[in-house]
C-alpha cells in the first residue's frame, strides 16, 4: 500500500496534537509569553516590508494566493482525478476527504479560539486568525503528494528533489501569512502542528479502510 501500518503514528498524533492544544490554549487566554514571541517574530518577517524590495513582495503575495484554501480544492481534485486515471481510486478519495477533514477540524478551532488577524491585515483576509487555513490547507496538499503522487514517480532523484521543493513550498507559504499581516506566527505554526496531528489519523483511516473499500465493486480494481 501507500500508507503502511505504523504503530509509531499515535504517538506522533499525541506529540503534535499535545503541543497544538498547549498553543491553542496560550493564546486562547492571552498569554504574554505567546503575544510577545508573536510580536518579535513578526516583526524580523515583516522586516522586508520596510526594506522595499518589490521581487520579494511579489513572490510573498503569489505564495499566498496558490495555497489559498480556495486553491487547495482545485489542487487536491487535480490530485485525484490523477490518482483516478492511474487506477489509484481509493488514494484519490482518501486525498480529497483528508483535505476536507483538515479544513473543518481548522474552522472549528478558528471559532473556538477566535483570535484577531494582525491589525494591518488585508481587507481581503477576513475571519478568525487561528489557525491558518492557508498553511493547514498547503501542509496537507504537500502530504497527498508525499504519499499518494510521489511514490509513482519511478526516478528517486526526481522524487527528491520534489521532496525539497514542498518543504520549501510549505516554510515559505507560512512566512508569505505573516509578512502580509495575515497570520501572527504561532497561527502558522499552529496550523502545522494541527495538520500534522490529523494527518496521522487520516493515514490510519487509510490503512483500516483501504482494503475494505477494494471490496466495493467500483472500487475493485483500485491499486491501494
Amino acid at each position: 500500500m501507500f500508507i503502511e501500518r505504523d504503530n509509531h503514528r499515535w504517538r506522533r498524533f499525541a506529540f503534535s496534537g499535545g503541543f497544538f492544544i498547549i498553543l491553542l490554549l496560550l493564546i486562547k487566554f492571552n498569554s504574554s509569553v505567546a503575544t510577545m514571541m508573536d510580536a518579535v517574530l513578526q516583526s524580523l518577517f515583516t522586516s522586508q516590508r520596510l526594506e522595499g524590495i518589490g521581487w520579494f513582495h511579489a513572490l510573498m503575495t503569489f505564495l499566498s494566493f496558490i495555497a489559498s484554501p480556495k486553491m487547495d480544492i482545485i489542487w487536491v481534485i487535480i490530485i485525484a482525478v490523477f490518482l483516478w486515471l492511474r487506477q489509484c481510486k481509493i488514494p484519490a478519495i482518501w486525498s480529497v476527504c483528508t483535505l476536507i477533514g483538515g479544513d473543518f477540524f481548522g474552522g472549528v478551532f478558528k471559532h473556538i479560539v477566535k483570535r484577531a488577524r494582525p491589525a494591518q491585515h488585508l481587507p481581503t483576509d477576513d475571519g478568525y486568525s487561528f489557525p491558518s487555513g492557508h498553511t493547514l490547507g498547503i501542509f496537507l496538499i504537500a502530504a497527498i503528494l508525499l504519499l499518494v503522487v510521489l511514490p509513482l514517480i519511478q526516478r528517486r532523484s526526481v522524487r527528491t528533489i520534489c521532496q525539497i521543493l514542498l518543504v520549501f513550498a510549505i516554510f515559505f507559504l507560512a512566512i508569505s501569512r505573516v509578512y502580509l499581516y495575515a497570520h501572527w506566527p504561532f497561527d502558522t505554526i499552529g496550523a502545522m502542528l494541527l495538520a500534522y496531528a490529523w494527518l496521522q489519523v487520516a493515514e490510519w483511516l487509510y490503512v483500516a479502510w483501504a482494503p475494505r473499500l477494494q471490496r466495493i465493486p467500483m472500487l475493485e480494481d483500485s491499486i491501494i
